[in-house]
């Protein structure tokens, strides 16, 4: 047949009887059975790395790396395993829409929380990671990664447009601690900032923080909408000891852009919808004020900026 490194598939999934399975793309979630030359020692080396505690982790197999997530059913232990690129895509290549995607290359001179909100599987990591790859070659600069496990190969100098470089570092949570590795990051007084995931409240708070602070902050949320990814934000900032009403206002001051992003069609590309708050927190901005107020009815304001960035409009007003 081939290897497992050669054949192309996102996810491979393996269940108890070791049979494995990848999409076989003619239609959006249809499997069909796979065989690799080199499948049992693949099987092998994801058995063999688990750790007996974390069911989440990272496999390095002949040069490539795949996340790897295990779980346990009734009939014994299955994995799905994700290929990880070798290089990061270009963002241009993701077929996002064309000016919804310039607007945000234009953010990476802002400071403030970009977060893409998603279901597993709805490609958010390999947006993410294209766009700070779009900001390090426009502007270069410092960045910081921190994610368990790494996935996408950020790692490295880039030759910005101007002539100048920019440079990325990737870390994992030490001692699985991410408040002490995010504290330890902004010590290093890095532009841009980019979590695998929010997904307690230290690390939240954190991230805000950071984001009011003048830093450029991208990570991403499990939420179904970009209303539920902002709820989601609050509660877990509010769970970290500060009111709710603080919270709201500590995401409103900090947000950027929220944004879902989903994968459609085959082959699938990423679609995503979007509120954007003013770059300029010193002017006025409607987005900033009614996540602040915790009356989250932004349908409306996302569908008018939807239209402004169709029209090529500006999203918001230079005036303060």
């Amino acid at each position: 047949m081939a290897t497992v490194n050669e054949i192309e598939f996102s996810d491979i999934y393996i269940i108890p009887d070791g049979s494995a399975y990848i999409w076989g793309r003619k239609t959006p979630s249809g499997l069909v059975a796979c065989h690799p030359d080199d499948f049992d020692e693949f099987y092998q080396a994801l058995k063999d790395t688990f750790d007996g505690e974390n069911t989440s982790y990272l496999v390095k197999f002949k040069g490539l790396h795949y996340r790897v997530e295990r779980t346990v059913t009734l009939d014994g232990q299955q994995f799905c395993a994700r290929k990880m690129p070798h290089s990061v895509p270009d963002i241009n290549k993701l077929g996002i829409d064309e000016k919804l995607l310039n607007y945000l290359k234009g953010l990476s001179g802002a400071s403030g929380l970009i977060l893409l909100a998603g279901t597993t599987g709805s490609g958010k990591t390999t947006t993410l990671s294209a766009l700070l790859r779009e900001f390090l070659i426009r502007d270069g600069g410092y960045a910081f990664t921190l994610e368990d496990p790494v996935e996408m190969p950020l790692d490295g100098t880039y030759h910005t447009i101007n002539g100048e470089l920019g440079i990325c570092k990737q870390m994992t949570p030490p001692g699985g601690s991410w408040e002490v590795g995010l504290k330890s990051m902004l010590r290093s007084k890095p532009r841009y900032v980019y979590l695998g995931e929010i997904r307690d409240p230290e690390i939240a708070s954190e991230a805000m923080r950071a984001a009011i602070s003048g830093h450029l902050v991208l990570s991403t949320i499990h939420a179904a909408t970009v209303t539920d990814a902002i709820q989601s934000i609050v509660k877990y900032a509010a769970a970290s000891g500060i009111s709710e009403e603080m919270a709201y206002d500590l995401v409103g001051n900090g947000i950027l852009a929220v944004l879902h992003q989903k994968l459609v069609g085959v082959p699938k590309r990423a679609v995503l919808e979007a509120v954007f708050a003013n770059p300029d927190a010193s002017k006025g901005d409607q987005v900033r004020g009614i996540v602040k107020s915790g009356k989250l009815n932004l349908s409306t304001t996302i569908e008018q900026q939807r239209i402004r960035l169709a029209r090529g409009i500006p999203l918001f007003d230079d005036k303060v």
